[in-house]
């Protein structure tokens, strides 16, 4: 079953809204309670308060950093293995054609639906069907190499052909691993967000304490601590928004397959 990350069933730009509302509402939140606390309580001093805000600011770039590095490191990894499983298919492709008899033409064939079949999730989303399609052409990939390694257990070719087989195998659990289910943590991301609204209403509730105007320059910040945030949640949405993992690699092997 594929397992979805947390932020994978809403839109991105569902996501950006959402955040900058949550956000805003923590800066008017703690505004509001420093009014009530200087109409109901003692005095604060604002010094005391500025220093705990600046401590959680400092918290919030830490905790916003490396949800970001683990995100970009994860981005990276799903290029790679993209490129990596597009060479593993295309030499299997090639060992294929060196198999005796109409072996290699069928193995070929079950190579091409491959190629297709992955390039149709990127397109339609179908991820689900698109697994098990995979997994079962990888099983009938294997029945023609071991079919073929009983035929010919002393042949180097037919070595060569099943350490490719087995590499393309290797990659394809590796990619399922990497950029289907390789969601960050939803645990993660709810640190992220309760230390940011937390932060915000911080930030709020300082300038309420200074009795400070509400400054365009809170949404200022809110916009970009968001904008931010949605940049990390793109990031780890494999094929949605504005980056996306390219598929050229897969376009060009499947060009050079033919028909």
């Amino acid at each position: 079953m594929f397992l979805a990350g947390p932020l994978d069933r809403f839109p991105l730009w569902m996501l950006l809204g959402g955040t900058i509302v949550v956000l805003l509402l923590a800066v008017e939140g703690g505004y509001r309670l420093a009014g009530y606390r200087l109409r109901h309580a003692a005095h604060e001093q604002a010094g005391h308060v500025l220093a705990l805000v600046t401590t959680t600011m400092g918290l919030l770039a830490l905790v916003l950093a490396f949800t970001f590095s683990f995100a970009a490191n994860r981005f990276e990894a799903r290029k790679q293995v993209l490129v990596d499983e597009a060479n593993a298919v295309e030499t299997t492709y090639l060992r294929a054609g060196l198999l005796p008899g109409d072996r290699g033409g069928k193995v070929r064939a079950m190579l091409r639906d491959y190629v297709d079949v992955r390039l149709d999730a990127v397109q339609l989303g179908n991820v689900e069907q698109v697994l098990q399609r995979s997994e079962e052409l990888h099983r009938e990939l294997w029945k023609e190499a071991e079919a073929a390694g009983r035929e010919q257990p002393d042949s180097v070719v037919v070595g060569l052909f099943i350490e490719a087989v087995n590499r393309t195998s290797e990659l394809h659990a590796m990619r399922v691993k990497v950029a289907v289910r390789g969601a960050l943590p939803g645990a993660l991301w709810t640190a992220l967000y309760v230390v940011a609204i937390l932060n915000l209403m911080a930030v709020g509730y300082h300038a309420g304490l200074v009795k400070t105007p509400r400054s365009p320059t809170l949404v200022t910040l809110v916009l970009s601590l968001s904008v931010v945030l949605m940049l990390t949640a793109d990031l780890d949405h494999p094929q949605e928004g504005a980056l996306k993992v390219s598929q050229q690699a897969m376009i060009d092997l499947r060009r050079k397959m033919g028909d």
